[in-house]
C-alpha cells in the first residue's frame, strides 16, 4: 500500500519497525525480509516522511538511513530526540548508514541506540540486532 512516499506491510504479532531509506533495493530487501518474519513494516523513502511517521507511529524500532533526500538522517535524528527532548521514548533507534565516519559525529551515538554500516551486515545479522534491541525492553 503506498501512502505519503511509503510502504506499509501490517502483520500483527512482532514489533512496529520503521525503514527511513531512500535506496530502493536496501529498502525492499528489509521490507520483505522483516515482513516475512512477521514484523509491521513501514517504509518511508526520504528523511521528512521517516520524520513523520516515527512521529505519528511511535515505533518499536527505527532504522534511520543517513544521506537522504528532503531531510537528512542527522537531521531527523536530532529532531526525535535532540534538544533534551525524545519524541520517541519507546523507540530504538538503530543508524543504518554507508558512511564510515565515527558514530559519535553530529551527535549521532549520542542520539541513537545503535550504529550499523549497511556494507558490513546482512539481513540475519540486522534481524539479530533487532531482536537484541527488543529484548533489552522486554
Amino acid at each position: 500500500m503506498e501512502q505519503n512516499n511509503s510502504t506499509v506491510n501490517d502483520n500483527t504479532n512482532k514489533a512496529k519497525i520503521l525503514i527511513v531509506e531512500d535506496d530502493m533495493i536496501i529498502g525492499e530487501l528489509y521490507t520483505n525480509s522483516l515482513s516475512d518474519l512477521g514484523y509491521r513494516v513501514t517504509w518511508a523513502r526520504d528523511g521528512r516522511n521517516g520524520l513523520t511517521a516515527a512521529l505519528q507511529q511511535q515505533p518499536d524500532v527505527i532504522l534511520l538511513d543517513i544521506m537522504m533526500p528532503e531531510m537528512s538522517g542527522d537531521t531527523v535524528l536530532k529532531k526525535l530526540r535532540g534538544n533534551g527532548e525524545n519524541k520517541v521514548p519507546n523507540s530504538k533507534i538503530i543508524v543504518f548508514t554507508n558512511s564510515v565516519r565515527n558514530k559519535d559525529a553530529n551527535g549521532l551515538g549520542k542520539y541513537a541506540d545503535d550504529y550499523l554500516i549497511k556494507a558490513d551486515i546482512t539481513p540475519r545479522q540486522l534481524i539479530a540486532k533487532i531482536d537484541q534491541l527488543l529484548s533489552k525492553n522486554a
